[in-house]
């Protein structure tokens, strides 16, 4: 079993309507391996999911040290253009796209594309209608210069993608993976 004990892990989620499972699953997995696990979002106060997860948001994203993280993971779910509308996320996304696993699930892809950081990437999404855009969500990655795949699960470097709710637990593994493959932790600052 892969040991994550000196790996930890900020997970983004939107205030309202984070997919559910998208947390969850990838949380006890990352949690299994031993990883420390931060939650954050864009204010504090409880984070509720689409069918009924709370989780009580201590950390909000300004609060994040990208320096202190080997993995920033976005949620998806309906709350994302709360998400791709903030800055601090956006710079979170680049930030760690330099520095970390980087990892978005569903929906969140979007959120990497805004961002700039899929140009050249192999990537997948969920694939939706993105009221924000005026176009489909696979659209959204190919405009932004990604290279978009439809799998479940998308790796590509440090980057890892996946395309919704059913791909949880592939996505949480892959995150693992590329975790454990870049034991480097020089940029991590004590």
């Amino acid at each position: 079993m892969s040991n994550l004990s000196n790996k930890s892990i900020v997970m983004v989620v939107a205030p309202t309507e984070f997919r559910d499972e998208e947390f969850t699953v990838p949380y006890a997995i990352f949690d299994k391996y031993g990883a420390d696990i931060v939650v954050a979002s864009t204010k504090k106060g409880y984070a509720h999911g689409t069918f009924g997860h709370k989780i009580d948001i201590t950390c909000t994203l300004a609060d994040i040290d990208i320096n202190k993280f080997n993995a920033v993971v976005f949620i998806g779910g309906a709350g994302v253009p709360l998400l791709r509308s903030d800055a601090m996320a956006l710079e979170l996304a680049k930030s760690a796209a330099k520095h970390a696993v980087l990892a978005a699930i569903c929906w969140a892809p979007t959120i990497l594309a805004k961002a700039g950081v899929l140009t050249g990437k192999r990537a997948t999404v969920w694939v939706g209608d993105d009221a924000e855009y005026g176009m489909s969500t696979d659209k959204v990655l190919s405009e932004s210069g990604a290279h978009f795949i439809e799998n479940p699960v998308i790796v590509d470097g440090n980057l890892v993608t996946a395309n919704g709710y059913a791909a949880s637990a592939q996505f949480a593994e892959a995150v693992v993976a590329c975790l454990v493959a870049t034991d480097n932790d020089s940029h991590i600052s004590e």
